[in-house]
């Protein structure tokens, strides 16, 4: 059973965005008697392989926080939620999972929506050592999605989007976790949905945010029309 634990990561030193409390605060209304523990320069050791000090030493704390999520779940057990996730119901169910996943896209599992698993769980560790190719921090980095998802497919999962059990782990539905579509803006909430992905993109650039905005009603058109 995953521990009533919710993890999340704050590299930076800056106060956390307005809305990154308010997505806290919906952790602790639906999930009053977790612990929540926030991971940040003074609880783990960002300097601890080439690839974390690359990513931290220029600012792409996003990618950092990939990582590292991954360690510590599989050290502590519970569940991640990177800080602009809403939870929007109880989430007391999931925990009776040895481990779960959810879809982002019908192609591809996302880690950072939220997933949780026991300590020392065997998938976690596969998608840890997805990222060995890159720990000598030469490679640059590489989008969880992509990462997270090979890890997964190697061991069987199909990338339809749909609900399925992979080994010891349950993959849910997009619907579940990420029932926002960026692109377009439209929020697709179900009964099903456990939580909302708000996509603060905050390892983007200024630019690249308000473009992504600015171009959303294209976005719905172009749906509309297809």
């Amino acid at each position: 059973m995953i521990p009533k634990k919710i993890h999340y990561c704050w590299f930076g030193r800056k106060e956390l965005p307005e809305k990154a409390k308010k997505c806290i605060a919906s952790w602790k209304k639906y999930c009053p008697d977790f612990e929540i523990i926030e991971w940040n320069e003074d609880n783990i050791d960002v300097y601890q392989n080439p690839y974390t000090t690359y990513t931290y030493d220029n600012k792409r704390f996003a990618f950092l926080s990939d990582y590292l999520r991954l360690l510590i779940v599989y050290k502590e057990g519970g569940i991640y939620f990177d800080v602009d996730v809403e939870v929007v119901r109880p989430i007391d169910e999931l925990l009776e999972n040895q481990a779960f996943f959810g879809f982002e896209t019908k192609d591809y599992i996302n880690t950072g929506l939220g997933f949780g698993a026991e300590a020392g769980n065997a998938i976690v560790e596969a998608m840890i050592k997805e990222y060995d190719s890159l720990l000598d921090g030469m490679k640059g980095t590489i989008g969880c999605p992509i990462l997270n998802t090979q890890a997964l497919t190697k061991l069987g999962m199909v990338p339809n989007g749909e609900k399925q059990k992979v080994e010891n782990a349950v993959i849910y539905p997009i619907e579940c976790f990420n029932p926002y579509d960026d692109p377009t803006g439209r929020l697709y909430k179900t009964k099903q949905t456990y939580s909302i992905h708000w996509y603060a993109k905050s390892w983007m650039d200024k630019k690249t945010v308000m473009r992504s905005k600015l171009t959303k009603p294209l976005h719905r058109l172009l749906q509309r029309r297809s």
